[in-house]
This record gives C-alpha cells, structure tokens and sequence, in this order.
C-alpha cells in the first residue's frame, strides 16, 4: 500500500490570475488604501476651515488692523494710513497699559483659585450625595451654567442695586442700617467684588460636573484598600482621589484661565469698567480704547497684545504641567 505524497500550498500570498494567465493588477486596492488614509483628513476639514474662517481671518484682519492710524476720518473717507509699530510703540510705553495688564493678571488668578477650589469641593459633594439630592443640584448646577452672561449680569445688577437691591435690603434687616443705600459699583474694590462673585458663581457649574465626572472614574477597590489600611477621609482624598483627579483638574484650570482672562462681557456690562477705568481689565480697555475713543488702529494692537500675553500665561502653565506629568512617569 503506497500513501501518494500531495505537496503543501505555499505559506504566502498567491498571486491572483486574471483569465489571461497574467497577474491581477494592482490598482484598486491600493486607490483604497490611499483613500482610507486620507479619511482622517476629510473628516477634519470642515472644522479646520470653519476655525480658519471664523477665528483666522478676523485675526489677520485685526493684525492689519494694529498697523495703521484708523479713527473716525480714516473710517468714513476710506484711508489707510499705515504707521508701523506706532501703535505698539505707544500703547507698551504707556503707564495705563501695564496697569491694567497687572490688574488683569491678579483678577485671572484670584477668581481661578476661588472658583477651583469652590468647583471641586461641589464635585466631591456631588460624589457623596443621594440618587434625588444629587439629580437636584445638578439641575440647579446646570441652569446657573445655562443662564446667559448678560441675562445674569443684569440680574447682580439688580441684587446689588443701590436703592430697591436685595442685597442691600437683606442687609439692613439683619442690622446693618448703613448698608441700606450702599452702593456697589462705586468703588474699585467693590465692583471687582460684584464682579467676583458674578464669574465665580457662572463658573463653578462646569468645574463641578466635570470633576464630579471625573470622580465615577476612580475604582471603588482603591477606597476599599485604603480604608483597610486604616486611610481616614483625608487621607484617601490626597492618596486616592486627589491623584485621579490631577488630569482633569489640571484641564480645567486651563480652560478657567482663558475664560476669566478674557471676561468682557461681566466687567463692560455691569460698569463700563468704571468709576473712573479703574476696572477695566485688557479686553475692556482694548473695548474703549478702540470703539469708545474711536482709536481703532490702537485696540486692534491692544487686543494682539492681549492675545500675546494670554498664550504667554497657558504656555507657561501648560509647561508646568508638562514638567510635573514628567516628573510623576
């Protein structure tokens, strides 16, 4: 009994034979692959020329913009006088300019500590509530987050109004007669504190939810863990949820810095930047420089100015971050 041998297939890839006995060509498949690559990209370009359209050339229009003397004569008879870095030159050797870029710096910073630290003590308490109690505080969250600026604006201008405001009535109520006909918004320090109060509460809703999102990510086990070990409450925040939570506490810090910095809206809209400009932080001042003294060529520089120092601010943070995220690897 003989057992005929059968040879094996070859282990590669078979050529496939067209009906003419030549190799099928190659064409197609790789237009496939070369389109499959490309997808990435095609599914980016809108949204790139939307940025492009909408962020880009207003930017190149307003950095033309900075480099000539335009005000009201220029606008109406249509010149285009251009005077170099005449702009820069006057609004960086100005005293006014560098005050309210300090002012705009300590404003940033004193709202972004209170509002992170008030964000993330509300997104723990958000963790530790009750099914029912936590549905109702992320809908109260949610709709102080969802009130338009001017709408909520308006609204502190009516509590902290000097003659019919709430706040004013609540306090002398309790004792305080001489708060009766206060008024807010006639001092620096207390219209920054009108003004704090306004952007603390319109920006604590986003850090608490996200944070609060943030903390479902933790495991359970790692408490479990530490509570076997003898870990109090504070120390299973700084072990446990404190290292969870880095990530996106450094994210979001990120993004408060960028919206408190360029706050226009509260400050314009509650007080002009008022009394006496004392108030204006840089987006306001390039506001009245530009539109309201009819200097339109300097707060055009103002505003490029203003977005130099603020990429300045998130790429000096972003790198401490960065450092730190190396540090911990």
């Amino acid at each position: 009994m003989t057992v005929q041998k059968t040879e094996r297939p070859p282990s590669g890839p078979t050529e496939v034979q067209t009906p003419g006995g030549g190799p099928r060509p190659e064409g197609p498949r790789k237009s496939r692959g070369r389109l499959a690559g490309l997808t990435p990209y095609l599914l980016l370009a809108p949204a790139i020329i939307g940025t492009l359209l909408l962020l880009g050339w207003p930017l190149v229009n307003n950095g033309i913009l900075s480099f000539q003397n335009l005000n009201m004569r220029q606008f109406i008879l249509h010149l285009t006088e251009w005077n170099g870095f005449d702009n820069y030159k006057d609004v960086l050797t100005g005293e006014d300019f560098w005050r309210v870029v300090g002012r705009s710096v300590v404003f940033t910073a004193v709202n972004v500590v209170l509002i992170m630290i008030l964000g993330m003590l509300v997104g723990l308490l958000l963790a530790r509530l009750g099914r029912k109690m936590r549905t109702f505080l992320m809908i109260g969250l949610v709709l102080a987050w969802a009130m338009p600026v001017v709408a909520s604006t308006t609204v502190y201008q009516w509590l902290f109004a000097q003659r019919f405001g709430v706040v004013n009535w609540v306090l002398a109520k309790i004792g305080f007669e001489s708060m009766a006909d206060h008024d807010w918004l006639a001092t620096q320090y207390s219209t920054f504190f009108v003004v704090l109060l306004l952007i603390v509460w319109q920006s604590i809703p986003f850090v608490a939810i996200n944070l609060y999102a943030a903390t479902t990510t933790i495991p359970k086990e790692l408490y479990e863990a530490a509570s076997l070990d003898g870990a109090g409450a504070w120390k299973q925040f700084t072990q446990v949820t404190l290292p969870y939570l880095r990530p996106f506490l450094y994210a979001t810090t990120f993004l408060e810095i960028i919206w408190v910095f360029k706050a226009f809206v509260q400050v314009f809209t509650l007080n002009e930047g008022g009394p006496d400009r004392l108030t204006e932080i840089l987006p306001v001042y390039a506001y009245i420089e530009g539109m309201g003294n009819q200097h339109f060529g300097m707060g055009a520089a103002i505003a490029m100015l203003t977005i130099v120092i603020l990429l300045a601010i998130t790429s000096y943070y972003l790198r401490i971050v960065l450092k730190q995220e190396e540090d911990e690897l």
